[in-house]
């Protein structure tokens, strides 16, 4: 109707815009006007939805993290052997190169996080959780099926992940020396020696 209020997109669809732009012009292009500007709102519009800029970079990194389990599970799910199935859990993981949008937000949401509320922490480790939880059933299994060595699978997973997330910062940073395809090389190196089975 004419003069009416227009209608706010939906939640979705502005963090889909966010993460857009993360992509295209950097986390410091990502204000709550430029992005209202993108989505035909007003920043104010925006604050009341989210209530903070730190609120809103943490639900869209839940959101892409929301897409990216589903294809985790997707991965972890299909029929293959569970060294495989690891290799594709490493590649989802570590970053495309310098400036990957997710980990730029992560390490933003990261930093910021020294400051968050108890809410706000909690959401971070249920992130956290999924990645840890469905590697150390991944490789629970491939030791049931004698495809890995007899590992402590919580153990292992906590050491694998801080070593991925180490390299993964190097690789979205831009750190010299430190492209994706010579950190998959190391993470596959540090696989075969302390993981991989002799037969």
């Amino acid at each position: 109707m004419a003069g009416g209020r227009r209608q706010a997109p939906p939640r979705e669809d502005v963090l889909a815009a966010a993460m857009e732009m993360i992509a295209e012009r950097g986390l410091e292009k990502l204000t709550m006007a430029a992005l209202g500007r993108e989505v035909g709102m007003s920043s104010g519009h925006l604050l009341y939805y989210f209530g903070s800029k730190d609120e809103l970079l943490l639900r869209t990194l839940e959101w892409s993290e929301g897409r990216l389990g589903a294809e985790r599970g997707r991965l972890l799910t299909r029929t293959a052997p569970a060294l495989e199935r690891l290799d594709a859990y490493v590649d989802l993981y570590v970053p495309d190169g310098h400036r990957d949008p997710h980990w730029t937000l992560w390490l933003e949401v990261w930093n910021r996080s020294q400051n968050a509320d108890a809410d706000a922490r909690e959401r971070q480790a249920a992130i956290e959780g999924a990645w840890h939880r469905d590697l150390v059933a991944l490789l629970a299994e491939g030791i049931s099926r004698g495809e890995f060595r007899r590992v402590d699978p919580d153990r292992f997973a906590a050491r694998l992940r801080a070593l991925l997330d180490g390299f993964s910062i190097h690789v979205a940073i831009g750190l010299r020396g430190t492209d994706r395809a010579q950190i998959l090389r190391h993470v596959r190196e540090f696989l075969a020696d302390s993981l991989l089975t002799d037969a």
